[in-house]
């Protein structure tokens, strides 16, 4: 099934099984065109191709969240720091990066640590639209619907050990296609961010192949990215190639740069101001210039869901 995710996954944000099997009729029509690696749900053979998703509109109401934000400015406005410290320069400095048979190691704590082709990887998921909040540590928020699969089926599946504590990730390290990781060393490369097992294995956190119904733009993650929708959007680590399963918590990137700023939890919170303005309140990304800005919800509105992850912590100290 195709689940719409919110806050809650009620009975009433479950997509209708025709819609479910019109979007696997997309995934096929993308695999035979060779627009998405291969391996992406198989369907029968006597299925009715289609040429692509049905793309949400400006004013799609996405189960509370608000109208999901429109798919080109998405695509047009994103933090890719190994490409450029521009928004828009990212979208087409990203198209050099190639990304066909896309690779993912994983190793650590786990029982079944190897090479695996991300083709081979997506063919044992069910992909799935999650429609999500995404809040930027710089105090900009959109309305994504990711398409992707819980990061918890590849953990179970690589079999974790007793000991696996954290979960690391890794992006690609790709100088001659990124050109900031060749210039410029203001972050250490490549780019490593990091969860507890627990936030790993809650239902919200998801890994995106695609958005809007369609492949992963190279801007916004391709092939593989993390989507951890209760924690600023630093967290949600793009281009990934390898996770390793740790006992002990890694430096991540943000954090070593600037510990003050950028904390290894780094869960939304209005309460706690960024040393250099404040995260009380987001700016929504295609809202009207007179549209008032939107007040921040602790944990990005997934408390519900989230909160007794923390239960036991002070939040402004783990930041």
């Amino acid at each position: 099934m195709i689940i719409k995710t919110d806050k809650t996954i009620p009975a009433s944000e479950i997509t209708d099984p025709l819609v479910f099997q019109q979007r696997r009729k997309i995934i096929k029509a993308l695999l035979a065109s060779a627009l998405l690696p291969a391996g992406i749900v198989p369907v029968s053979a006597n299925t009715e191709l289609q040429p692509r998703w049905p793309e949400p509109t400006d004013s799609t109401d996405s189960g509370g969240l608000g109208p999901t934000t429109p798919a080109e400015l998405v695509k047009n406005y994103t933090n890719y720091y190994e490409f450029s410290f521009n928004k828009e320069d990212s979208t087409e400095l990203a198209q050099r990066l190639p990304t066909a048979n896309w690779t993912i190691e994983i190793g650590g704590e786990v029982e079944k640590p190897g090479h695996y082709q991300l083709e081979d990887i997506l063919s044992r998921q069910t992909l799935r639209e999650y429609v999500y909040r995404f809040r930027c540590v710089e105090a900009w928020s959109m309305v994504v619907p990711w398409v992707g699969f819980p990061l918890a089926e590849l953990i179970k599946w690589v079999k974790p050990l007793s000991g696996a504590k954290f979960v690391k990730f890794t992006s690609v390290y790709d100088p001659g296609s990124m050109p900031k990781q060749r210039i410029d060393a203001m972050l250490n490369w490549p780019y490593v961010e990091a969860l507890r097992i627990d936030e790993a294995v809650h239902p919200l956190t998801i890994l995106a192949a695609g958005m809007y119904g369609d492949v992963l733009p190279k801007q916004n993650g391709a092939a593989l990215r993390l989507v951890v929708p209760w924690k600023y959007g630093f967290k949600s680590i793009k281009a990934i190639v390898k996770i390793e399963l740790l006992q002990r918590a890694p430096m991540t990137t943000w954090h070593e740069f600037a510990p003050s700023e950028y904390g290894f939890y780094a869960n939304v919170n209005p309460s706690v101001p960024h040393p250099r303005w404040s995260q009380f309140s987001e700016r929504q990304l295609g809202s009207g210039f007179f549209t008032p800005r939107r007040q921040t919800e602790l944990y990005n509105g997934y408390g519900e869901q989230v909160a007794s992850l923390y239960s036991d912590m002070d939040l402004r100290h783990f930041y």
